[in-house]
């Protein structure tokens, strides 16, 4: 194993594919036929987290979900590249490799910000962006700087993520950070976080996001934005908190904000049969 090979029960691996662009051998899952949809996961995450909403939504679109760099089964990018930028132009040019042209571009967290960024650059001309608890403006700039540095030699430090994915194989610690996110994550979801929480390679990647993650350009920038920009806040969200969606609705002149109660940070994990559904009117009020 190099912490690259898919595991024979990884969900749904039958849409598994491995593709070489950007300098990099991606993990992309693809399925459906129609439109094409890209689903971009949030840090830490993999593909895996839409495969609930992919099953549903292979009906309607051609679905995209990448592994982003380093992380599930991508392989590891050089620091540059796991900035937003590095990590925008890097999709950009998976999906040319693909000749994939999204209409809909469904971002989580982080990938929501990245999805941003796509349209900012030209890359992506998309007719709407669905942002489920986007994480699209700095956390405590003040703090911001520090938390990057320590990221940094952390992600450098073989011992510790070797030390963090030995912690987090047992069920219960994943459990526990899960349930931190003000989500109820289903057991499936659980046994994917677990494996790749158990990869030191994947750990370091987020850490290594973390570290080269800088929102203040694309907070500058978000009034050019220009397709829709459709916010999806779960209420009990514990990691992006929803004031910031209300902030982002009265900055971005055509954001539109839909609160959702009783789901968290990973309400599409939890209920991925209200945010197919959501996507799929939104397409059809878009005409695709």
């Amino acid at each position: 194993m190099t912490g690259y090979d898919l595991p024979a029960d990884w969900p749904d691996a039958q849409f598994s594919h491995f593709v070489e662009a950007a300098g990099l051998r991606w993990h992309v899952q693809i399925r459906g036929t129609g439109p094409d949809l890209l689903l971009l996961h949030g840090t830490g995450a993999s593909s895996h987290s839409w495969v609930p909403m992919a099953r549903l939504l292979e009906r309607n679109f051609r679905v995209i979900a990448p592994d982003l760099p380093g992380q599930g089964f991508t392989q590891l990018a050089p620091a540059q590249q796991c900035s937003l930028a590095g990590m925008a132009q890097a999709v950009g040019t998976l999906l040319g490799v693909l000749d994939a042209r999204p209409s809909l571009l469904v971002g989580h967290s982080a990938g929501a910000a990245i999805a941003a960024s796509l349209c900012l650059r030209g890359s992506l001309d998309p007719k709407a962006i669905v942002s489920i608890n986007g994480a699209m403006l700095p956390f405590g700039r003040a703090a911001a700087p520090v938390f990057s540095k320590a990221a940094q030699l952390l992600a450098a430090s073989p011992v510790f993520t070797q030390l963090v994915a030995l912690h987090a194989v047992p069920r219960k610690p994943v459990e526990r950070m899960l349930r931190q996110t003000g989500s109820t994550t289903p057991p499936e979801m659980v046994r994917c976080y677990r494996q790749l929480l158990g990869n030191p390679r994947h750990v370091a990647a987020t850490l290594r996001m973390m570290a080269n993650w800088d929102l203040s350009q694309l907070e500058t920038n978000l009034d050019r934005l220009n397709p829709a920009l459709c916010l999806l806040v779960c209420n009990n969200d514990s990691v992006v908190l929803p004031e910031q969606g209300e902030e982002l609705a009265r900055r971005v002149p055509q954001a539109q904000l839909h609160n959702i109660d009783d789901l968290g940070h990973l309400g599409h994990e939890e209920s991925p049969d209200w945010f197919a559904d959501w996507v799929s009117n939104l397409a059809k009020a878009q005409g695709l």
